[in-house]
């Protein structure tokens, strides 16, 4: 069995509570639930509500600490969940080239270039000529040309998997403008090209013929736009039909009553009929399969495409592998990240393609302390059932400022089958953290000093080391260890006897054990208090004293952690 690394996840404050609180005040009796108008009311309801993090709405508010952000705005935790996005730059992986946002509706969300993904494989195809440079040392005529370029034609060629365009009977006469050749090879003329790239909306001719999904659909669009217009012209997106006569009329007869008393009978629209031509965007569905059959028979399976590689191609419709195109580079982004309920920015990185760096970002491992565990003894493979293990769970602090520290968790982990869970020193405080320029030596010493008494305390230099309730394991200048002892629960589907059953409780749950459910997790409410600098909108600059106040600040958040497998011998 695979070694289980423990982990420590965090749970981000925009977890959904409206289903628990429906849920909760549904189940009450109405003279035992609580007022809407009372003040602390919702307040008690969180309070009484422990985090069970095997619930399936779990799994869309637990985090690593990593993955997580900080507003210094609100003070509050902030996932990638619920954060606001916006965009910054649009540009193409392979080329790095910036894309302006105008373009997208023209263009589509593809590189224009000749940026290229193998259709086979989806690694990066180059630009290759068919016929070889001549070599300079080689006898040549007098008139001929000597350049050593060679002259095409032109392909693409993938240097994973061999493949290129020839196999499916693609070349290109020169090698700048690929994607222009390539839709014009595909789609026939450069008007169709258009309309296949970006779906653009304008009207099309009535002597093209929609060749593309995209092309269709917006010669269909442009055909329905016209038959609406036909069928009512008072109802028009230019001018909304006030210049017509008819309309004014209908408006001046609303406010002066005149027809009040009279209620005509309202005409009927004109009759619009359907699309029924390839330039308005119709399409015959061809159900003859006798040539594909025919193919699959002559080439066998392996000539057909996988799923994977259907999906990754542009249009619809690859069935076999002469029938797949290079795929053009998906434009991605770069995106800076909003606070949702101040709007403040969190994270944005650099505008220029090339810059990985961040002008901001404001990650929430600079304000709450690392959860890192360990097992006391050497780590079992599996955690034995009904035995009593410690674990040594250490956070550190990242603040410069001093911070107290309070834990708690419920007496059972929640589940069908419940595990003990004691922490010995649910409160203790961490010293504040100092940067590695400025630790000096007498930081370390007393450290050290710190470390020696604390071991003469438990009597480590006697013999013996036990850990002791409400007191700390171990501390250094920025970090605090302190045992937790677990009691694994059995995972044995025995049914109890009836005799210790009582009267109304539910069945006990006998179904086989389901996955996952041998973890052991245990959910851990952190609560953190400190006194830090005053934030720059609190602060105000009329007196010196109030640039230097202080202001408690307070944190609580929910986190989950994994210790081990419990054992199902």
């Amino acid at each position: 069995m695979a070694s289980f690394t423990p982990y420590t996840y965090i749970q981000c404050p925009c977890h959904d509570t409206t289903t628990t609180t429906t849920t909760t005040s549904q189940s009450r009796p109405a003279e035992d639930a609580p007022s809407p108008t009372s003040p602390h009311s919702s307040d008690d309801d969180d309070d009484d509500h422990n985090f069970d993090p095997r619930a399936p709405r779990s799994n869309y508010s637990l985090y690593p600490l990593e993955y997580l952000l900080w507003c210094d705005v609100c003070h509050q935790i902030r996932c990638p969940r619920c954060v606001a996005e916006e965009l910054v730059t649009i540009y193409c992986p392979n080329c790095l080239f910036e894309v302006a946002s105008s373009s997208l509706k023209t263009e589509g969300n593809r590189c224009t270039r000749s940026c290229f993904q193998c259709p086979i494989c989806i690694g990066p195809l180059a630009v290759q000529s068919l016929e070889s440079a001549p070599e300079p040392s080689l006898l040549s005529a007098d008139n001929a040309n000597t350049a050593t370029t060679p002259a095409g034609p032109w392909i693409l060629s993938c240097s994973y998997c061999n493949w290129n365009s020839s196999e499916i009977g693609v070349k290109f006469d020169k090698p700048q403008g690929i994607f222009a050749q390539l839709q014009k090879l595909r789609h026939g003329e450069d008007s169709h090209s258009k309309h296949a790239v970006g779906g653009d909306t304008s009207p099309t001719k009535t002597d093209s013929v929609a060749a593309t999904m995209k092309a269709r659909f917006s010669a269909m669009r442009s055909f329905y736009s016209a038959q609406n217009a036909i069928a009512n012209p008072s109802s028009g997106l230019g001018d909304y039909g006030f210049s017509s006569p008819g309309a004014l009329s209908r408006i001046m007869s609303i406010y002066s009553g005149n027809n009040a008393g009279s209620h005509k009978q309202k005409s009927k629209g004109t009759m619009t009929r359907e699309a029924d031509s390839a330039s308005e965007g119709f399409r015959a569905l061809d159900l003859d399969d006798s040539s594909a059959v025919s193919q699959l028979r002559r080439d066998g399976w392996d000539s057909t495409v996988i799923g994977d590689q259907a999906k990754s191609q542009v249009e619809e419709g690859a069935r076999f592998a002469e029938e797949l195109w290079p795929i053009p580079y998906l434009l991605r982004t770069k995106r800076s990240k909003r606070c949702p309920v101040c709007r403040h920015i969190i994270s944005k990185p650099e505008s220029k393609v090339a810059n990985t760096r961040f002008r901001m970002r404001l990650v929430a491992n600079t304000t709450i302390p690392s959860i890192s565990i360990k097992p006391f003894n050497p780590p079992p493979a599996l955690l034995k059932p009904l035995q009593p293990v410690q674990y040594l769970l250490t956070f550190r602090n990242p603040l410069f400022d001093e911070v107290k520290v309070t834990l708690a968790t419920p007496a059972t982990t929640p589940g069908r089958f419940a595990s003990r869970v004691t922490v010995l020193c649910p409160q203790f405080q961490m010293d504040p953290s100092t940067e590695s320029g400025m630790y000096l030596v007498d930081d370390a010493l007393k450290d050290d000093n710190k470390d020696i008494q604390g071991r003469r305390r438990r009597g480590t230099e006697g013999g013996t080391h036990q850990a002791e309730a409400g007191k700390i394991w171990e501390r250094g200048h920025n970090w605090v260890t302190i045992v937790v002892e677990v009691v694994p629960a059995s995972l044995s589907l025995e049914a109890p006897p009836a005799l210790l059953r009582k009267e109304g409780e539910p069945e006990p749950d006998l179904s086989p054990l389901k996955e996952d459910e041998d973890v052991l997790e245990i959910p851990m409410f952190v609560r953190l208090e400190w006194e830090g600098d005053v934030s720059h909108d609190q602060m105000s600059t009329s007196t010196g004293k109030e640039k230097d106040a202080r202001e408690k600040k307070e944190l609580a958040y929910w986190c989950t952690i994994g210790i081990g497998r419990i054992s199902q011998e």
